[in-house]
């Protein structure tokens, strides 16, 4: 009656649970939905606060995910993570323009033209523009002038929903293949649907991967929810379509070859895997350091020649115009001149900081890879990414969608309090319950580092308690083993409690010694009588011979 009364407390708890669950990521759509739709928000709730709802309701959901059973958890995490991909379809982009600028890559190439060759101002590609990429308001080139990377070329005046027109593009030539293939799949001529839908898309095949690679990592599957149901996934993906979610995909086929790599030709394959990773967004390169072990050389040289064939076409058709923007891009952000490191910037000012900063990660780049698991590298790629953003500290909060992907495989999720903390960055100033923020990057980005230290502390302690705690010493009579039913074994019939050691007794125990008996028998011999019965003698050793 008891045990029939447990499940039945059991089952109600299962559904309890699923039930939340259910509840919360409703909740966590629903959020997602204000920040596509800002008109259909009534109250006008703060971006922020949005944001910040979406974090709780996702973190709830989850907590509750451990315990619900395995077949469930993946209908739920597919199932949520596919609905909440498309609820962030319905509105355009609203924190970040890049996404018309991959449009704009995927007409040029689909014109025939290189996409290094041209600024989009240029005369050159003039002829492409459309009302929808070049309305009449936006980002606006007011005057005729020269180009910057094509003297003899002008810029020819207008607006457009792109950021910085005057210049090249920025992005590694796999992300510009993956551009061209959105524009010819779908084209882009009124709408920036089709590559946020390719970016949803991606974000479910690393879903997909990750439920995959977890299982055969002999990891909980479950854990794939902190990709799925992430806020920076949802909304830097299916609202933002940031091509760093292809780059995140690239990556995880490569850490899951080279996890598990025994063999030259894999290793290779994930080197190669990981070069196209880096030549999608420069990003992925933090994971290096934590898989070089596997075979540094193999790894860098199937790297490098992935990089080198994607980059050659262009090399051919452009020169040195393939270095495009990532010069200016670093200088703009302050990295150049050391003025980007809001959280070495309290210390050391200018040039300086970036000494700093590129010791500091040097650093932290050779410890992974002296002392870093080759058979997780997930490990050290938290470490790193996180260490990077710490201190890079970055406008952008897709630049944390890496970390996401390297938490789920890792399983450490207090270490998603630095992709939360990086939405503060896309403020130059906040106000939040009276208190007035001058840097809300440093705030963001050093609050996330401080909370998911703490954890990782706490989480250490935990685990060394839990490791110099003796095991319990479980007692079993043989009435019980032989009460037991067939099939099983009398601690899976009954409950039995151990007893409570003192350390006097362990460290008893451990002294006791048993010392081997020598057993000596003596030699028996068998005849067998006339009516068949056997008879047994034993000799002494000592009388005979």
């Amino acid at each position: 009656m008891a045990m029939h009364q447990m499940a039945t407390s059991m089952r109600m708890s299962a559904k309890l649970r699923v039930t939340g669950i259910i509840l919360l990521l409703l909740a966590l759509g629903g959020l997602i939905l204000l920040l596509a739709q800002p008109h259909l928000d009534p109250a006008r709730i703060s971006v922020l606060g949005l944001v910040g709802g979406a974090w709780i309701a996702f973190g709830c959901a989850a907590w509750l995910l451990r315990k619900v059973t395995l077949r469930l958890a993946v209908g739920l995490i597919l199932t949520g993570g596919i609905a909440l991909q498309v609820i962030a379809l319905c509105g355009p982009p609203r924190d970040s323009s890049d996404s018309y600028r991959y449009i704009w890559d995927g007409r040029v190439q689909a014109a025939g033209i290189d996409p290094y060759l041209y600024a989009p101002a240029d005369a050159g590609v003039a002829k492409l523009r459309n009302d929808f990429l070049w309305p009449k308001y936006g980002v606006c080139v007011k005057h005729p002038g020269k180009s910057a990377i094509n003297p003899a070329d002008t810029l020819v005046p207008g607006c457009t929903r792109m950021n910085r027109p005057k210049v090249p593009t920025v992005y590694p030539p796999v992300a510009e293949a993956y551009f061209f293939t959105v524009q010819l799949a779908a084209p882009a001529d009124d709408s920036s649907t089709p590559i946020q839908a390719a970016a949803a898309a991606f974000a479910v095949l690393v879903t997909v991967m990750l439920l995959i690679g977890l299982r055969r990592l002999g990891k909980d599957p479950r854990l794939a929810a902190l990709w799925a149901w992430c806020p920076t996934v949802i909304l830097e993906a299916g609202q933002n379509a940031h091509v760093d979610v292809v780059a995140v995909a690239l990556t995880l086929g490569a850490l899951l070859a080279l996890a598990r790599a025994r063999t030259e030709g894999r290793t290779a394959l994930g080197g190669a895997l990981l070069g196209l990773a880096i030549a999608t967004k420069v990003t992925p390169v933090l994971v290096l350091p934590a898989v070089l072990r596997r075979g540094w050389l193999l790894i860098c040289a199937s790297a490098a020649a992935a990089i080198g064939l994607v980059y050659a076409p262009h090399v051919l058709a452009v020169g040195r115009k393939i270095i495009g923007f990532f010069p200016g891009y670093l200088n703009q952000e302050g990295y150049s001149t050391g003025n980007g490191f809001s959280v070495i910037g309290l210390f050391v000012h200018g040039k300086a900081a970036t000494g700093v900063a590129v010791v500091i990660l040097g650093l932290i780049a050779l410890a992974i890879f002296k002392y870093g698991d080759p058979d997780q590298p997930w490990r050290g790629g938290v470490l790193m990414t996180s260490a990077a953003l710490v201190v890079c500290t970055p406008h952008f909060p897709w630049y944390a969608i890496l970390l996401v992907m390297l938490v789920a495989l890792d399983g450490r999720p207090e270490w998603l309090a630095i992709a939360a903390g990086g939405f503060f960055s896309e403020y130059g100033r906040l106000h939040l319950a009276g208190i007035t923020f001058h840097n809300p990057r440093l705030v963001g980005y050093a609050a996330g580092a401080a909370i998911a230290c703490a954890c990782a502390l706490v989480r250490y302690w935990l685990t060394r308690e839990e490791a110099r705690t003796p095991a319990p010493v479980v007692e079993v009579s043989p009435a019980a083993i032989l009460a037991a039913p067939d099939g099983q074994t009398a601690t899976e019939t009954a409950t039995v409690e151990a007893p409570t050691l003192d350390a006097a007794t362990v460290e008893a125990a451990a002294e006791r010694v048993i010392e081997p008996t020598a057993v000596f028998v003596n030699p028996v011999s068998v005849t067998i009588g006339a009516d068949g019965s056997p008879a047994f003698m034993s000799e002494d050793p000592a009388r005979s011979g």
